[in-house]
């Protein structure tokens, strides 16, 4: 599956996108999102080129200064060897620059923000990239309201579609 996005100069380029986090946008308000490079193994790769991938219940924190994922499901690549094969569930590091480090967690230890995975793809080069999101969590009035809106505008479509 081929997502556009658009990159600095406004150009749409395709990326693949492997794993997505809807649930995110709805129980989250997302503020600012960050590209990360993440560290995998060979066989963990090769899964993710099959679009095997769940980061939906998955999360982004800080361990010893550095962000991590955690409890992201990668499965195990079927063809390698009993010995090759990687754990599903293991803590990945996420690749980002000090400077963006520094700013993620300033955000989440002095304003009580989060940090969610929202999407995991192969970029236009092929590596692997995921979108994290600086978040604050909506109340249950707030998410009402979301999905408010979201029934009108699909009700505002129907109707434009019948004239």
């Amino acid at each position: 599956m081929a997502g556009k996005k658009k990159d600095k100069k406004g150009m749409i380029s395709t990326a693949q996108v492997v794993g997505d986090n809807r649930k995110a946008r709805f129980d989250y308000e997302l503020i600012e999102t960050f590209e990360a490079g993440i560290m995998l193994r060979g066989t963990e790769v090769k899964s993710l080129r099959l679009g095997q991938c769940s980061i939906k219940e998955s999360y982004v924190g800080p361990k010893a200064g550095e962000i991590w994922l955690f409890n992201a499901n990668i499965p195990e690549y079927q063809q390698a060897g009993a010995h090759l094969q990687h754990e599903p569930a293991r803590p990945r590091k996420l690749l980002l620059h000090k400077r963006e480090v520094n700013r993620l967690l300033g955000a989440v230890s002095r304003e009580g923000m989060t940090m969610v995975a929202t999407k995991l793809y192969f970029n236009d080069k092929g590596k692997v990239k995921i979108e994290i999101a600086l978040a604050k969590g909506k109340k249950l009035h707030d998410k009402r309201e979301t999905e408010k809106a979201r029934d009108w505008g699909k009700q505002k479509q129907r109707l434009l579609r019948g004239k």
